[in-house]
């Protein structure tokens, strides 16, 4: 399976820029010096453009998009990539990651989840993606303890352009999406745009998403300034589909879905219409960047998130008293219909300056942050009325917290073969909250994390690199429900080989992550789905990454990549309620030892581009005990890709024609599991073969 996986993920792609006629220092340049790095930083890390996007954006989300990249295994509830989605980067979640859009934290403040599918087709308003793996360079928002994700959006357009794309596929799937540009106005003005709709039933029985979203920016140019203000988000309604089956049902009947079934008063099995999570996110973004000098460049940038929603369900024989509601008469239970909602704001500002002159590379920066959360519950209807009305919130409960952090980081080209590269971050943290199960939490952490690493360039096609970090990170909100959990520490080893000729780009690279009060996956999940993680004394992961981009001729290209790696929990000790019971060294819950990709692209004519794209996920386990009911099958995926673009004489700039199939070998695997208790499993199966086809047309 190893080898096949290396037979035909993703096209190492440095990212590019031009240059305006005017020599204004671009946004996305800007913000790349600041949080972003090259191949001069001692960092892994990998890109990905827009137009590596483009061939495969056709509605699945983007940590879909991702999956081909380096230690990335991704999986999707609704089991087709629309909807609720995640990404795991060498074994560790979405909640582990440091996602930021333009710099600004995409993380939620308390959950530090990332929930792509809160701005779906977020993929067509961005300029570039990278993956940074480890701890990374320093950034904004939450810790990184597994990767960092910056995702750039759209540059300014010096033209007028617009586009149309429609995509249909398997499922019912379909997205619909129109964008403009006026192009630079007067030499200084830019308006552009986005909206889109998507819709799919979903593999999974009705895991349907409804999802919409939209993308406006305005755009300031001059000599030495650049100015842009920037909306956008999306409202997304979907049917729950994150309950998973057990190991009966998957035999039987893999696409069952337990939600919102209850049994009615006549005895039928019947399914709650509105079983749903409904929730609107809007975002503003205000940035004004400014060549002060030769040598000296600014960001400044003020930000506000807006997010409300809830999910509803339908409870069968429920407790009067559990929902805030009076018994009527000798009854106890009744069934009824109950809303949890999140109302929250985040709002703020980040700032960079960094210096450039030459053998110096200085950058200095920071944000300030505050979020406001509110949670409450209620209950809309009741089969039996009681003296507590329906619509009464019967659950109400914040959290609210400060997050402030400054970094200065320097690369200095200590020789023509030698640089350094200094970081060094504090990091404090203000979180209060009430209506967890350990009480009311009011904690402040307060964090250094110093990264240094040297580069040696042996000549300009050759170099290595190693480099060390520290990284401190604090509990979550679901944390808290276990107990007063301690916040976690990390070291980071990071050495690796760079390679780049015209024929190749390899890079290959070695780590060790060493954890210190790590929190980890339990496999169980709270009564909201979120799931649950509890501290290990000491844990590491450790790891050989390989990727690369072979260009055997014009036409052909080749790029895979490989990782191996061990990741253990030292002498795991669970609290079983009658005293510790000492499991040794266990592998960390979904930690595959083995994780492979490819993307084998042909361009037999102009204009023509078809890949074969292979996955291949070694076994893992949904818990931390090693056995043999917790373990996840090994599997591998094959996806067909094909992109072909007509430039016509009139009317249209291009009409672009795409075609995804997905799993081309019909192969039923597992990418994500629960475990509630010790011993009781619940899955989440994955599409078998599927396709999408689109077409863009261009003006």
């Amino acid at each position: 399976m190893i080898i096949l996986a290396l037979l035909p993920a993703t096209f190492f792609a440095q990212q590019s820029t031009t240059n305006d006629s005017t020599k204004v220092i671009q946004l996305d340049e800007v913000l790349i010096s600041s949080i972003r790095i090259t191949s001069k930083t001692p960092i892994s890390f990998s890109n990905l453009d827009k137009k590596d996007i483009a061939p495969r954006n056709l509605g699945q989300d983007i940590p879909i998009l991702m999956n081909y990249m380096p230690s990335v295994v991704t999986t999707s509830d609704a089991g087709n990539g629309f909807g609720y989605t995640g990404i795991r980067v060498r074994g560790s979640d979405a909640t582990r990651v440091n996602v930021t859009i333009n710099g600004i934290p995409y993380n939620d403040s308390e959950s530090s989840g990332t929930y792509f599918v809160d701005m779906p087709d977020f993929a067509s308003s961005l300029q570039s993606i990278q993956l940074q793996r480890g701890v990374g360079t320093s950034t904004n928002g939450a810790g990184a303890f597994g990767a960092s994700l910056n995702m750039l959006t759209d540059n300014y357009s010096k033209k007028s352009n617009a586009e149309i794309s429609n995509s249909y596929g398997s499922f019912n799937s379909h997205k619909h999406t129109v964008k403009f540009s006026t192009g630079l106005m007067n030499d200084h003005f830019e308006l552009a745009g986005r909206v889109s709709t998507l819709k799919s039933d979903g593999y999974v029985d009705r895991a349907s998403s409804d999802l919409k979203s939209y993308f406006f920016q305005a755009t300031y140019v001059g000599k030495t300034t650049l100015i842009k203000a920037l909306a956008f988000g999306g409202k997304e309604r979907t049917y729950q589909a994150w309950n998973g089956i057990d190991a009966d049902m998957l035999a039987t009947n893999p696409s069952f879905n337990y939600s919102g079934m209850y049994t009615d008063q006549f005895g039928n099995t019947q399914f709650y219409k509105n079983e749903v999570d409904d929730y609107q996110q809007d975002h503003f973004q205000l940035h004004w960047n400014e060549k002060v000098s030769t040598f000296w460049n600014t960001n400044v940038a003020v930000h506000y998130t807006k997010g409300k929603g809830f999910y509803e369900n339908y409870h069968q024989d429920a407790s009067f008293t559990d929902y805030g509601l009076t018994p009527v008469g000798s009854l106890t239970t009744t069934d009824l219909i109950t809303r949890k909602w999140l109302d929250n704001n985040f709002y703020g500002t980040t700032f960079s300056a960094n210096y450039k002159k030459n053998k110096v590379d200085f950058i200095f920066g920071g944000a300030l942050n505050k979020y406001e959360g509110s949670h409450y519950d209620e209950v809309t209807w009741a089969r039996y009325a009681s003296t507590s009305q329906p619509g009464d919130n019967y659950y109400t409960a914040f959290g609210n917290k400060i997050d402030f952090n400054t970094y200065s980081k320097v690369n200095y080209q200590l020789t023509t073969k030698i640089s350094l590269y200094g970081d060094l971050q504090y990091r404090y943290i203000n979180y209060k909250a009430n209506g967890i199960m350990a009480g009311d939490a009011n904690v402040n952490f307060n964090f250094f994390n110093p990264k240094a690493g040297i580069t040696y360039d042996f000549n300009k096609k050759s170099s290595i690199y190693f480099s060390y970090a520290k990284a401190n990170r604090e509990p979550n909100r679901t944390d808290f429900e276990n107990g007063l959990p301690k916040s976690e520490k990390m070291d980071d080893y990071e050495f690796g080989w760079r390679l780049k000729t015209t024929a190749i780009k390899l890079n290959t690279n070695f780590y060790l992550m060493n954890y210190k009060d790590q929190l980890v996956k339990t496999g169980a999940v709270n009564d909201v789905g979120s799931e649950l993680r509890a501290n290990v004394d000491k844990s590491y992961r450790a790891g050989l990454e390989i990727d690369a981009m072979i260009r055997f001729s014009s036409k052909l290209y080749f790029s895979p990549n490989l990782t191996i790696s061990r990741n253990k929990i030292k002498n795991y000790a669970v609290d079983t309620g009658s005293g510790l019971v000492n499991y040794g060294t266990t592998n960390i819950s979904f930690s595959p030892n083995v994780i492979a990709g490819s993307k084998f692209t042909y361009l037999p004519i102009s204009n023509l581009q078809v890949s074969l794209l292979n996955k291949y996920v070694g076994e893992q386990y949904a818990g931390n005990f090693d056995t043999e009911e917790t373990k996840l099958k090994s599997y591998a995926t094959i996806d067909f890709n094909a992109s072909y673009e007509i430039k016509p004489k009139s009317v249209f700039q291009a009409i672009v024609f795409s075609a995804l199939v997905n799993n081309l070998s019909n192969h039923h695997y597992i990418s994500n599991a629960y475990l509630y208790g010790n011993n009781y499993m619940s899955y989440f199966p994955q599409a078998g073969t599927n396709f999408l086809v689109g077409m863009t047309l261009k003006f």
